[in-house]
């Protein structure tokens, strides 16, 4: 990896990432549940979280790039089409069924080594969990009543045992999420929800390599180390033989984005021919959405530095809660602090900011209108 890069101009790179995400087009998935499946299999994972102080993460995401978006299409994806399952990437989320195979050998090394979340729940207490569920059938934690609280190993552990089993089993592939309502979780057995005879056949150690790294090109258009390996920094060995190999097959071609020194790569076709400029297009992103995540790489792109401030005490933070960016065809001009009142039915402007590439007099009114849009969406169904 020693060869000298081509540099690109920042403007060219942001273009290529937009691209890549589908964020520079009005419709790139088409509606309905075929839209969903279509958008997570493009995006490789769309991030689950809790936080509701306007709609979750997931079903935001995928808004931001399905206008016609409704939440049952999500559900019609994961519980009847069955196109997409939860499972872990860097954080729990929605990934495509086609990729299953390659968290098969994850599910398989986690049944002989739980994590420290799952660590404390017994191999016997995991089957009789399972037991019940093919027993009777999928189960909530709300049925289960029989539970004697315990104290909690960490932050972020149940205090409830069958809730620890029953995510001790849905982590070694014995058990999928079914369905959700709201972050409701049903738990099935894996094996009768797909209606297979067994887990699919594990991709090998190489085959993983290879389909991580082509799905950060697929959604990212140019990577780095720490876009490929989000939450780490570095690439393993594997990983940088398979993309010198790449370079030496004229698959990949070593770039750097301006001054940055940080080294990328994307495929040479891009450079011949990349996405033209389009219609500025308004989009308030979740904090969560893959453009916002790794805030490094978004800090480079849109020179826009992210903080997340919902565990920061009020009295410290600069933008807000629970705070938005807003991007307005290729830059962030502005970051919201939203809050959905659904009780009164209206999205509240908590605070708003102007960014440098803010510009109030070309944008505010084509970000009120997005928000208008955005409103429609927190309170419909």
């Amino acid at each position: 990896m020693s060869r000298t890069p081509f540099t690109i101009p920042l403007p060219l790179a942001r273009r290529l990432w937009l691209n890549a995400q589908r964020l520079d087009q009005r419709e790139p998935f088409g509606a309905g549940p075929e839209a969903t499946k279509a958008a997570i299999e493009h995006l490789g994972y769309v991030q689950i979280d809790t936080i509701n102080v306007i709609e979750r993460s997931h079903h935001h995401i995928l808004f931001s790039r399905i206008p016609g978006y409704r939440r049952a299409d999500l559900t019609h994806a994961q519980s009847v089409g069955k196109s997409v399952f939860e499972y872990w990437t860097h954080a729990l989320a929605y990934v495509p069924v086609r990729d299953f195979r390659f968290f098969v050998s994850t599910m398989k090394e986690h049944r002989s080594n739980p994590d420290r979340w799952t660590a404390s729940v017994s191999e016997e207490d995991a089957r009789r969990i399972v037991r019940r569920i093919r027993k009777d059938g999928p189960l909530s934690i709300r049925d289960v009543d029989t539970d004697v609280l315990i104290e909690k190993a960490h932050l972020w552990a149940s205090k409830k045992p069958s809730k620890a089993a029953l995510e001790r089993a849905f982590y070694d592939g014995r058990l999928i999420i079914s369905e959700r309502a709201g972050m409701l979780k049903s738990y099935e057995l894996t094996e009768r929800h797909f209606a297979w005879s067994s887990l699919p056949k594990p991709a090998t150690a190489s085959q993983v390599v290879d389909y991580r790294l082509d799905r950060a090109l697929r959604s990212q258009a140019l990577i780095s180390a720490p876009s490929v390996m989000h939450p780490w920094k570095t690439f393993p060995e594997e990983y940088r033989k398979l993309i010198d190999r790449r370079v030496r097959k004229k698959e990949l071609v070593e770039i750097r984005v301006d001054d940055s020194p940080l080294h990328h790569w994307l495929p040479p076709e891009l450079l011949d021919a990349p996405p033209g400029e389009t219609e500025p297009l308004v989009h308030i992103l979740s904090p969560f959405d893959p453009l916002v995540i790794q805030r490094a790489r978004l800090n480079l792109f849109f020179g826009y530095d992210h903080i997340f401030e919902a565990y920061v005490p009020k009295a410290k933070r600069q933008f807000g809660y629970f705070t938005l960016p807003v991007l307005v065809g290729d830059e962030i001009v502005a970051a919201l602090d939203l809050k959905t009142d659904r009780a009164a039915k209206k999205l509240l402007i908590q605070a708003w900011h102007w960014l440098p590439a803010g510009r109030p007099r070309a944008h505010k009114r084509l970000i009120e209108e997005e928000l208008s849009r955005f409103e429609r969406f927190q309170l419909g169904d």
